[in-house]
C-alpha cells in the first residue's frame, strides 16, 4: 500500500525535486523496514525457565542399578526417572552404573562423570562386587569416603546405599562390610540407606536364576527402599546453598588412575 502511494507521488513530480524526494523516501523506507538481516542471523529464543532450572541426578552403581538381566526401562533407576517426572521434580536421571563395577573402578570414572553431568545429587550404590572379591573392609570404607568426598567437592548432595554380603563370608567380614557404609556416611555427613535389597533379599522369587540379581518385579521395591532417603535431598538441592568447601583428600582421589 505504502509503495503504491509513493509511486503515484513520484509520477507527478519532475526535475531536481523528484531526485531529492526519491533519496528522502529511500531513507525513510530503510528506517521503517524490519531488521530482516538480524532476524535471519537470529538470536536464539530465551530458554524456558524450566529448562534453565533443570537438575541432574547421577546414580553411580554396579549391575544392581544397571538393570542386569532385565530391560533397561524396568530397572529401579528408570522407574525413578518416571516418578520424578510424574511428581514434577524436574530432574534428569543419569544412570552411570556399570555391571561388574567396584569402588576402585568408580574412583577412576567419577571425575569425568562429575565434569560432564555436573549433578546436583549423586546416589552411590557400590560395593557388592568388592564384597564378592573379599576386598578388605578398611579399603572399602576408604574408597566409599573418597567417592563421597569427590561428589561433595563438585557441589553435589550424596546418598550412600548400603550393601551386604552373604553370611558364608563369616561374621567378622559380613558385619564389618556392612558397617563400612554407616561409618563412611558418618565421616562425610551424608544420607544413607541401610541396604538396597532390604525388601527383597530373603525372597527367592525376586531374584534371577543366579540368585544375585533382582528380577523386574523386584525393581519397584528397590525404588521404595531408596526413595525415603532420596526425597529429602531432592528438595534440599532445589534450595540455594553456600559454595562447598574443598573436601580433604579429594584432589588425590581425582588423580588416581
Amino acid at each position: 500500500m505504502l509503495v503504491a502511494m509513493l509511486s503515484e507521488i513520484l509520477g507527478a513530480l519532475r526535475g531536481p525535486t523528484r531526485g531529492a524526494l526519491v533519496l528522502v523516501l529511500v531513507l525513510l523506507l530503510l528506517i521503517a523496514a524490519p531488521p530482516a538481516a538480524d532476524a535471519a542471523a537470529g538470536t536464539p529464543p530465551a530458554a524456558p525457565a524450566q529448562a534453565a532450572a533443570a537438575r541432574n541426578l547421577v546414580v553411580l552403581g554396579d549391575s544392581l542399578s544397571a538393570g542386569y538381566g532385565i530391560r533397561v526401562e524396568e530397572g529401579w533407576v528408570a522407574l525413578l526417572q518416571r516418578r520424578l517426572d510424574s511428581q514434577g521434580y524436574g530432574y534428569r536421571v543419569v544412570n552411570a552404573s556399570v555391571s561388574g563395577e567396584t569402588t576402585a573402578g568408580a574412583l577412576a570414572r567419577l571425575p569425568r562423570v562429575l565434569a560432564v553431568h555436573r549433578p546436583d545429587v549423586v546416589v552411590i550404590a557400590l560395593g557388592s562386587n568388592d564384597g564378592l572379591r573379599g576386598l578388605p573392609v578398611a579399603e572399602l570404607r576408604a574408597n566409599l569416603e573418597r567417592l563421597v568426598a569427590m561428589a561433595q567437592q563438585a557441589g553435589a548432595r550424596v546418598l550412600l546405599l548400603g550393601m551386604r554380603v552373604p553370611s558364608n563370608y563369616g561374621p567378622a567380614y559380613t558385619e564389618g562390610f556392612h558397617a563400612s557404609y554407616a561409618q563412611a556416611a558418618a565421616a562425610r555427613h551424608v544420607a544413607r540407606v541401610d541396604f538396597l535389597l532390604e525388601r527383597v533379599a530373603l525372597e527367592d522369587r525376586y531374584f534371577q536364576a543366579d540368585r544375585l540379581h533382582p528380577t523386574a518385579s523386584a525393581q519397584p521395591l528397590l525404588l521404595e527402599t531408596v526413595w525415603p532417603g532420596l526425597e529429602p535431598l531432592l528438595r534440599a538441592a532445589a534450595r540455594p546453598r553456600p559454595h562447598p568447601a574443598p573436601a580433604a583428600g579429594a584432589a588425590g582421589a581425582a588423580g588416581r588412575a
